[in-house]
């Protein structure tokens, strides 16, 4: 049932004008990508969509009750095969129409099960496509998959799986959207060649999730002090909307840390007021000794390039794509951190040797790139996981084009067609997951007309 869901209970105004922009490519039967940095609240989006009638009576008007909203939670599909996510995919087809309560539940189920049982990915894609058919010709619906946590998926992804979405659009037209959600643009985490498929669907079409947003941080504070029979008092409330930069998840987690460690007494109302008396008035410091702000903390820094993380310790953005990024994330304004939790962070940073070159490994157990303790590899696609991969195992060596050619492209028939600026594209893109600073670069180096020395 929609009303069982916590998302069905937000107000129609929650993170409107991050769903108008939303609508306005769903309307057009356009596929997009929802961007932003974790923890802003993208999955409380795709939740709304999904789960609140309010909104998509709002959005959607007369058409609401035609459009058919797939909520797919890659989180769970990760590291799968490609039969495994079509499965998930038809699965959460079936779920939302069974949740719904629509009457053609009942022949996508009879269709999903009956392919089940030849367990083979030809004829279980063949009945997706039936069901498609079914949904958006027959029944006059529009299908919009919503891919939460899709970075989580990328590691894994193939050129066949957008191929299939292909396939899926070309049947339906203009009544099949897809939304990627994610935490950077799927051209930095995705080869072309395997995204090709899709993309022309996808370019341009980006929808970066306002950093915060009074309605739903407002209805969700109000439920947590109703559900822990405390309120938190309006001048720790400005205090904590200061240190967060209004960031949905930092304010949760901040409300939730402070009433945990209040000392509270009843009011008239029945309601607890907090006591700060323990506390003083520095709640900014208090909220960062916090192990789960710390932990929201490490992971918007681990999401950002080095590049990125070294422009903020520097506090100088001469690469404009970085600066552009973080202004459209909304980390930046006017070259100013917005977040000043996440500003302390960096400055910690800062002031201890994290600054310096931090080595790069291959971890043979979990098949990963890290570099210090970030997971590098969760960021890079298949032809720089390759690359970086073979330079680990050759440090310090010449590695000429012809041999980075045969090693990045070695699946490809004939390398023939692999121009030099192929080449010089992929270096560059690896160069920037990888380098704090692209004029100085540390480990990745280029050797004047015979090729690249790797220094991990």
């Amino acid at each position: 049932m929609e009303n069982d869901h916590f998302e069905a209970l937000y107000p129609d105004t929650a993170r409107a004008q991050d769903i108008e922009k939303l609508a306005r490519y769903i309307r057009e039967g356009a596929s997009c990508q929802l961007l932003s940095l974790p923890g802003v609240g993208r999955g409380t989006v795709l939740g709304l969509l999904t789960n609140n009638s309010k909104i998509r009576n709002k959005y959607f008007g007369e058409d609401a009750n035609r459009l058919l909203f797939v909520h797919v939670d890659f989180s769970e599909i990760r590291n799968r095969p490609l039969f495994d996510v079509m499965k998930f995919l038809f699965l959460s087809l079936s779920e939302s129409l069974r949740s719904k309560k629509n009457p053609v539940f009942n022949k996508i189920n009879e269709l999903f099960k009956e392919s089940l049982k030849f367990k083979d990915e030809l004829v279980l894609f063949q009945a997706l496509k039936e069901a498609i058919d079914l949904l958006v010709i027959e029944k006059d619906l529009r299908v919009v998959f919503l891919f939460d946590r899709f970075e989580e998926y990328i590691p894994t992804v193939s050129s066949q799986f957008f191929t299939n979405l292909r396939t899926l659009r070309n049947r339906a037209k203009y009544k099949f959207s897809v939304v990627f959600s994610l935490n950077r643009p799927l051209e930095e985490l995705v080869d072309p060649s395997i995204l090709s498929d899709f993309y022309e669907l996808l370019e341009g079409n980006y929808v970066y999730l306002s950093l915060k947003d009074e309605y739903t941080t407002d209805f969700r504070i109000s439920y947590i002090e109703k559900i822990t029979g405390k309120k938190v008092q309006a001048q720790e409330f400005e205090e904590i909307l200061k240190a967060t930069g209004g960031m949905g998840k930092l304010v949760k987690v901040s409300v939730e840390s402070l009433l945990s460690e209040e000392v509270s007494s009843p009011t008239r109302s029945g309601i607890h007021e907090t006591d700060s008396r323990l506390r003083g008035n520095d709640i900014k410091s208090f909220l960062f000794a916090q192990k789960r702000i710390q932990n929201s903390l490490v992971e918007i820094c681990r999401s950002l390039l080095p590049i990125e993380q070294q422009a903020l310790i520097k506090e100088k953005f001469n690469d404009p794509s970085v600066l552009t990024y973080l202004e459209k994330v909304g980390l930046i304004k006017d070259r100013k951190i917005q977040i000043p939790l996440f500003a302390e962070h960096i400055k910690w940073h800062k002031d201890t040797s994290q600054q310096e070159a931090e080595r790069i490994v291959y971890d043979t157990n979990t098949n990963t790139i890290k570099i210090g303790e970030d997971i590098l590899s969760d960021r890079l696609t298949a032809s720089e996981f390759r690359l970086l991969s073979f330079l680990l195992n050759n440090p310090d060596r010449i590695i000429e084009r012809d041999e980075i050619i045969n090693i990045v492209w070695s699946s490809v028939k004939s390398t023939a067609g692999i121009t030099d600026q192929a080449v010089d594209q992929l270096i560059f893109r690896l160069r920037r997951k990888i380098e704090k600073d692209l004029t100085n670069p540390v480990h990745l180096h280029t050797v004047k007309g015979r090729g690249l020395r790797f220094n991990p």
